[in-house]
């Protein structure tokens, strides 16, 4: 700990433990918009591969791929990414291929993240990488974990024979349904169902793990605790637009503490995690980055946050619970984001339960809308499958897809309010698969629409409205809207270059097309002249 403080100080940066948080990060200068507060190569990382799309394991490209020959599991674009990666590889490529066909069916990206930590540690430990202050297993150890498993080490069991009973059942049965019988009955019923499926989880997973090492020193429960902190504390590793490659731990970055109102962005760019502030952070104030998407009520964040993360956020955005008018904010918030349109078409208002609960009133004009009503037509958009919808636009089927989206799309326009998240978000699915499709103007028109609710959802300064703002700016000016395609770029660039940074690649590219466009434009008004 001392050697990392060491090293942040260096970098204006200082780690400090806060009660009811733990460790937490801290800049000990001013840091500005767009500047980057700490950046970090990932001690672990693996690409998200899955039957359907494989990606190279150096650069996270899917052209050009060819499997390793020996372990059939690893791909490779070319020579230069596999051998920056064989030193790695060559203990892996070992391990995975005394594995099966059958077996190696279960070694997913989360397994292969676990093996690639202790060959890792394996290689630091025995000088053949080298390991530094800022990349080293012992920043691992320090992660927070969310594991479950000190319940089994408790003083429930009093007889250490039915305590080494339990661990042999636990570790190596794969039988869930037995598993789950013997939880109740020993557990009494004391955990929830989510909390069973979790011990289990990772205890097949620590399994797993250890068949395919298979060292006789590992230590299973380790390997499981390892398994919680990668819950906590593994990144998904983003592409400039945000589209998901692959997942990374990121031991210092770790330490960042979240916030619904954060003050910093999480970007990446290949490989390496950046952290940029998104407003001035003042000398002494806290690092804080968003873990989970904040569109949505203080609700839904909240419920989202103790799912995965275990804990209640108290950021301002939802402490403001406590202030009367702050209750008024946050209830109209969810309302809008989440709630039901008003029966007046031509009114924007949001609606709350009647006194009599028998309904929903517009908080603006008055009218009442029947809670069988908006029953039936949510009833209604329930027996449409988006599921299927997905499917179909995954293999390719965009149209077929868009039928479907589109019939959810006109229930959720009579159900919902007009900036609803959930309208918002299937607009999102129906935008993707015309711009597929090529479908241009409708793609724009669709683009048009959530503009406004990104903006209302999300803060001025957030990576997702500068990409919707690109996104339409890309497609006013392939159609021929030039002026319009220089206002949606510009906006585009005025946020992208604060959460991306200036010299990354894709700015770079995005600040080129913002000038073609303006010459274009400039162009097209002196001809006009």
């Amino acid at each position: 700990m001392e050697d990392l403080q060491s090293v942040l100080v260096d970098r204006n940066l200082t780690v400090s433990s806060v009660p009811e948080k733990g460790r937490s990060l801290f800049v000990t200068k001013d840091f500005y918009p767009g500047e980057v507060i700490i950046s970090q190569e990932p001690y672990v990382c693996v690409p998200n591969n899955n039957s359907v799309q494989k990606r190279c394991e150096g650069c996270f490209t899917t052209t050009n791929l060819k499997k390793c020959s020996r372990c059939q599991v690893v791909w490779y674009c070319g020579t230069s990414c596999q051998k920056l990666e064989w030193k790695f590889h060559r203990l892996e490529c070992e391990v995975l291929s005394r594995l099966d066909n059958d077996k190696k069916k279960f070694v997913t990206p989360s397994i292969r993240l676990m093996v690639k930590l202790y060959l890792r540690r394996k290689l630091q430990n025995e000088k053949i990488i080298p390991s530094t202050v800022m990349d080293n297993y012992n920043l691992v150890e320090a992660l927070v974990s969310r594991i479950l498993l000190i319940f089994i080490l408790s003083s429930n069991f009093q007889c250490n024979e039915v305590r080494f009973f339990l661990y042999i059942l636990f570790f190596f049965i794969y039988n869930i349904s037995i598993v789950i019988v013997l939880f109740n009955i020993l557990f009494h019923e004391d955990m929830s169902d989510i909390t069973k499926e979790q011990l289990l989880l990772y205890a097949q997973m620590a399994n797993l793990v250890n068949v395919i090492l298979q060292w006789p020193e590992i230590n299973i429960k380790e390997i499981a605790e390892n398994f919680s902190k990668f819950a906590c504390n593994a990144h998904t590793i983003c592409d400039s637009e945000l589209r998901p490659l692959g997942t990374g731990l990121y031991p210092v970055i770790s330490i960042i503490n979240h916030s619904c109102l954060p003050n910093s962005v999480l970007v990446f760019e290949g490989r390496s995690a950046s952290v940029r502030a998104v407003q001035h952070v003042p000398k002494g104030s806290e690092v804080l980055i968003s873990y989970i998407e904040t569109a949505g009520s203080t609700m839904t964040r909240q419920k989202a946050l103790k799912e995965q993360y275990l804990f209640n956020c108290t950021c301002p955005r939802c402490s403001k619970l406590l202030v009367l008018k702050g209750q008024y904010d946050d209830i109209r918030e969810s309302a809008i984001l989440e709630g039901y349109r008003c029966k007046n078409e031509k009114c924007d208002g949001f609606l709350l339960r009647t006194t009599d609960g028998k309904g929903f009133q517009c908080q603006q004009c008055g009218l009442v809308r029947e809670k069988e009503e908006i029953k039936k037509t949510a009833t209604e958009i329930n027996s449409l499958s988006e599921e299927e919808a997905s499917k179909l636009s995954s293999a390719g089927y965009y149209q077929e897809a868009i039928s479907i989206y589109k019939m959810i799309e006109k229930l959720q326009t009579k159900l919902y309010h007009p900036f609803s998240i959930s309208l918002m978000r299937t607009r999102e699915k129906i935008l993707k698969s015309l711009m597929e499709l090529e479908h241009w103007s409708e793609a724009l028109a669709y683009c048009k629409l959530t503009i406004p609710v990104y903006q209302s959802a999300y803060p001025a300064i957030h990576p997702l409205l500068g990409l919707q703002y690109y996104t339409c700016g890309k497609l006013e000016w392939y159609l021929g809207e030039t002026e319009e395609a220089v206002k949606s770029l510009t906006k585009a660039v005025d946020i992208l270059r604060i959460t991306h940074g200036t010299n990354t690649h894709f700015v770079k590219e995005l600040l080129m097309k913002l000038e073609e466009a303006r010459a274009e434009a400039s162009y097209k008004s002196s001809s006009k002249e």
